[in-house]
């Protein structure tokens, strides 16, 4: 159903002109002009096609059309204020939805969930599968992946894009490879082809290969030399998410060197 257009402003300075019954307290309180209340209020009564208000010995009255639409309207007022802080409700919830790839969670994430939610213990955590890309379908605030930047999201890169190989023999390969060759699941030399870096990196451990897998999943001193690579790890979020209070300090957090 198409909504009729309201002149919201107009009808915030009839509200104020209402109960002060002068133009000049209206202005006072709205920071404007009693010039700028008289030519709102003008052109509310233009639109409306009634008088609002009108002038006595005594001061400013409200005329019956006026004061038939004033509750109404005030309610409607009221019923925008508690919309709004509906609205903000999520901002100042504590609870975060994070997704992150199951490998970077435990080798990298939660260690630093976990000190952070020791400095803000009333926060609490919901961790979904890595793979969770909609935001709006899975409820998101924020998602880690592994990816040459945020695209179209807001985001920043934790730590250094690099990779590191680990293990001997024939190639252990994953989607996301940090193989800048471009050799990857396709390459018939590879002994083992897997879902993602986790498995890669328990398959080199085991000793069924070597693997190139993001340094940041590796403790200091495993492996070879780490390499720069053009993919990193991201904390993304689409900018009403990352403009929330309760995000904006979990970033921090994750950022600080």
């Amino acid at each position: 159903m198409k909504r009729t257009h309201l002149p919201l402003n107009a009808l915030r300075v009839f509200d104020a002109a209402a109960r002060h019954l002068s133009f000049t307290r209206a202005a006072d309180e709205l920071a404007v002009t009693p010039a700028a209340v008289g030519q709102q209020i003008r052109a509310l009564e233009d639109l409306l096609g009634v008088v609002l208000f009108r002038r006595t010995s005594k001061g400013l009255e409200l005329t019956d059309e006026a004061s038939s639409g004033l509750a109404p309207l005030r309610s409607g007022f009221l019923q925008f204020e508690e919309a709004v802080q509906a609205m903000q409700a999520g901002q100042s919830s504590h609870v975060l939805t994070i997704a992150a790839p199951r490998e970077f969670l435990g080798a990298w994430l939660a260690p630093r969930l976990a000190a952070f939610r020791a400095e803000n213990p009333q926060v609490r955590f919901v961790i979904v599968d890595g793979a969770a890309n909609d935001f709006t379908e899975a409820n998101l605030d924020l998602a880690v992946r592994w990816t040459e930047g945020p695209g179209d999201l807001e985001g920043v890169a934790l730590g250094a894009p690099e990779w590191t190989e680990l293990g001997e023999g024939e190639r252990i390969v994953w989607p996301g490879d940090p193989d800048e060759t471009g050799e990857g699941l396709g390459d018939s030399a590879a002994a083992i082809a897997v879902g993602d870096a986790g498995q890669a990196l328990a398959m080199a451990r085991a000793g069924l290969g070597k693997a190139r897998v993001p340094s940041l999943l590796l403790p200091d001193g495993e492996g070879g030399t780490p390499e720069a690579c053009r993919r990193g790890y991201w904390l993304v979020a689409p900018v009403p998410q990352w403009r929330q209070k309760k995000v904006r300090a979990l970033v921090a957090a994750l950022t600080e060197r």
